[in-house]
């Protein structure tokens, strides 16, 4: 072997970088939760109360405006859901939802609470991708117009619920109901799910019976 061969020995091949190492996949899409407090109040009454339904179940996730990534490597591809469940996945915190990264579990519920702002063909658009990456139920609630609609995958693809008014969701086992305008919806026990001031409410009331009972709420 020549000498220079010993004292200069070949380079290693340089290591390419990982394309997917590298990717960034941004927690937010810069857009508010909500467009006004009509809508917030709506997304997170259904939020809180399916939350609330499998408090104690550890293989369901909710979800209120959390960015759901479908696709590793494309951080283009991507959907904020109102509120979705996706069953099969602990709960807990998480900065976005990287499918790939749970188990290739979609959402199988997705809500959308829709405001003013809302276009057609944005709703089209979100119509489409839940279609293609997986939901099984997919709500959308008017509250301004009082309407209702949802879609439920049968063959493999999300087809139109002909009626909504007492529909039971097979994922969720919760009912649906329009009070007047007002969306209204139903544990299977038939308690129906509350708002945020209607918690605060109850607690007060709570907290007042037991302080007639000379019991101090905070001593508890």
């Amino acid at each position: 072997m020549h000498a220079t061969a010993i004292l200069n020995p070949p380079l290693a091949p340089a290591r390419r970088p990982d394309p997917l190492a590298e990717l960034v996949y941004p927690d937010s899409d810069g857009q508010p939760m909500a467009d006004n407090t009509r809508q917030f109040r709506y997304i997170v009454m259904i939020q809180g109360g399916i939350a609330a339904l499998f408090a104690h179940d550890p293989n369901v996730f909710v979800a209120g405006d959390l960015l759901w990534y479908p696709v590793e490597g494309d951080n283009t591809i991507r959907a904020a859901p109102d509120v979705m469940v996706v069953f099969g996945r602990p709960p807990g915190d998480r900065g976005s939802y990287r499918q790939w990264r749970e188990g290739g579990l979609a959402p199988q519920v997705v809500f959308e609470v829709l405001s003013p702002g809302n276009t057609l063909a944005e709703m089209v658009r979100k119509f489409q991708f839940y279609d293609r990456y997986g939901v099984e139920e997919y709500y959308i609630y008017d509250p301004d117009r009082g309407e209702l609609d949802g879609s439920i995958r049968r063959n493999g693809r999300l087809e139109s619920v002909q009626r909504m008014e007492g529909w039971i969701s097979p994922r969720l086992s919760v009912r649906f109901t329009l009070l007047g305008t007002d969306l209204v919806l139903y544990r299977p026990d038939g308690r129906r799910f509350e708002t945020f001031l209607e918690l605060e409410q109850r607690a007060e009331r709570l907290a007042e019976r037991l302080r007639a009972m000379g019991i101090d709420p905070n001593d508890l």
